[in-house]
């Protein structure tokens, strides 16, 4: 399964959206260069404060653009970088890889998935009514959160804008995505 980066974004500050850039460093085990979330062990706020010494599985968020275009269908104005993603794909199923997927760009840059990120009620500040719209029900009435995948530096290096992404399956047994 094959993919291609469309943006590229990150942030100093603990806020909700994130500045779209050209590029983005990542290093391996820590995350996003100059970005709020980088770090070994967890850096969102709430989690912070339940536990620091927890590792951090929230290094890089990433998000297809296509929930960008479904959600414009449905009449929300949604850029990249808006929803608090580092990397923005197209034509890569994320929600569909499992957990352990490698994702391997182009450019040499290494990602371990660690789950779904669970969408929060701040998705509805940014833009009221945006939460339902990026939660949905799978054919037997289970949850499906749709609001990007969650994944580790394994390798670091920069990602670029354009770049191409390969998915590679975890060996041994599938593990479905769960939130992180």
């Amino acid at each position: 399964m094959n993919g291609i980066v469309v943006a590229l974004a990150s942030s100093p500050g603990h806020g909700f959206s994130k500045q779209v850039r050209d590029t983005i460093r990542v290093i391996a085990g820590e995350g996003v260069e100059g970005d709020a979330h980088r770090g070994a062990t967890v850096r969102h706020r709430s989690r912070v404060a339940r536990d620091p010494t927890q590792p951090n599985l929230r290094q890089v968020h990433l998000l297809h653009a296509e929930l960008f275009d479904e959600l414009t269908a449905r009449g929300f104005d949604v850029p990249p970088g808006a929803m608090g993603e580092n990397v923005t794909t197209r034509g890569l199923d994320l929600l569909g890889l499992a957990t352990g997927t490698r994702l391997a760009f182009e450019g040499g840059v290494e990602l371990e998935v660690t789950g779904l990120r669970n969408p929060c009620a701040q998705i509805d500040a940014y833009r009221k009514g945006l939460l339902p719209a990026v939660l949905g029900r799978a054919a037997d009435g289970a949850l499906v959160r749709k609001a990007g995948i969650m994944s580790v530096v394994v390798t670091g290096g920069t990602i670029e804008a354009g770049e191409r992404i390969r998915a590679v399956a975890p060996s041994g047994p599938i593990r479905p995505l769960a939130p992180v």
